[in-house]
């Protein structure tokens, strides 16, 4: 069977499709549809997000889709930047923007004051069937980077049950316990309980 990622970002792909390699699945994503145009992500949820993504990339491509919408809710930041995590410095910041700011606006919040915890929202839309699951690891924002690994926040979020940041771990450490790995393997349950195609693809 042919799955669509709806995502445009190659670090995602990648990661996704590492996550779904037990399963005997053609995965193709928005990178080999450039001819989508930019779908607006303006639901006030992240599942809201998720769900937009992949209605609008089925709609272009008529594949099962699966699609993903994250956040990161800081303590000391009353849950900021939360859904807007993408866009936190500007609507079209790149990821080292959004980081300089989250570190500028933690600037003197004490270490034991730092918490964080990504979540993502997963979804699986085909036309007919919509489901949805949610995944959070949480941690703390760390006062400098760490680690060249990753994207987005990853040099500045640091987990305590690996003892470094996103940043620092190699792709299958950070799997084995991302907020994204765990939404997906919720969907991925959700899927297996209801869908027969799933059910005949897992080996």
């Amino acid at each position: 069977m042919k799955l669509l990622l709806a995502t445009q970002n190659a670090h995602k792909v990648e990661e996704l499709t590492k996550l779904l390699e037990s399963y005997d699945l053609e995965v193709v994503s928005l990178l080999d549809y450039p001819e989508i145009s930019e779908i607006i992500e303006d639901g006030d949820t992240l599942e809201a997000n998720a769900l937009i993504k992949a209605k609008a990339s089925y709609a272009h491509c008529g594949l099962p889709t699966v699609a993903d919408d994250t956040g990161l809710a800081v303590d000391a930041l009353n849950g900021e930047p939360g859904v807007h995590a993408a866009r936190y410095a500007s609507e079209n910041a790149s990821y080292d923007q959004n980081v300089r700011k989250m570190l500028d606006e933690m600037q003197g919040v004490p270490e034991d004051k730092r918490q964080a915890q990504f979540q993502t929202v997963a979804v699986f839309y085909d036309g007919d069937v919509s489901l949805s699951a949610q995944g959070e690891v949480p941690g703390f924002i760390t006062t400098t980077r760490q680690g060249e690994s990753g994207f987005g926040y990853d040099p500045i979020f640091y987990v305590s049950e690996k003892e470094k940041t996103y940043a620092q771990m190699t792709l299958v450490e950070k799997n084995q316990l991302s907020h994204r790995k765990r939404a997906f393997e919720k969907l991925l349950n959700k899927l297996n309980q209801t869908n027969l195609v799933f059910k005949a693809e897992l080996q």
